[in-house]
């Protein structure tokens, strides 16, 4: 009977936990090991749940110290069923001045959620079917033309979609 009393308020505080994020629809990360490199796109593919309701939309990246910038500049591709495109070049500040990283974790592993589409306006997959989501850094030094080959500091890319509150 002991035992049970600790059983019943463990699972309470699991199905809390699990239930708290009831706003995603999708949220999955791919590792970049390592050193993140400009010619490797990491792609999601997602079928919404309908073509109706307004979502938001997010990149989410971890990065660590390793990471030497202070912003990101990412091209992101959203590839419709139907076959259309909308590629944007998104900029995202990643530090505050005094170099420290911006994000959340207490560890050496930054996570951050980055807005892409839904903030302004609602964003509606219009079209039914999957759609494929396309992320790289489009990264250079100060001065440079060419790009950085290997961006390193970012450890796993991610996609995150959800259910708009506003709209």
């Amino acid at each position: 009977m002991q035992k049970s009393k600790y059983w019943i308020p463990c699972v309470m505080l699991v199905l809390s936990i699990v239930s708290c994020d009831s706003n995603r629809v999708f949220d999955e990360y791919q590792s970049v090991s390592g050193a993140w490199d400009k010619d490797n796109a990491v792609e999601f593919k997602v079928t919404p749940p309908d073509s109706t309701n307004a979502y938001n939309l997010y990149v989410n990246l971890r990065n660590t110290e390793n990471y030497k910038f202070s912003n990101l500049f990412l091209i992101v591709a959203l590839n419709y069923p139907n076959g259309k495109t909308l590629k944007d070049t998104l900029k995202y500040k990643m530090a505050n001045p005094d170099g420290s990283f911006l994000g959340t974790g207490f560890s050496d592993i930054k996570e951050n959620k980055l807005w892409y589409k839904g903030h302004e306006t609602p964003f509606i997959f219009n079209e039914l079917g999957e759609y494929s989501i396309s992320i790289q850094h489009a990264m250079r030094e100060n001065g440079s033309i060419n790009g950085v080959d290997k961006l390193e500091g970012i450890t796993d890319v991610g996609f995150r979609i959800e259910h708009s509150q506003t709209h």
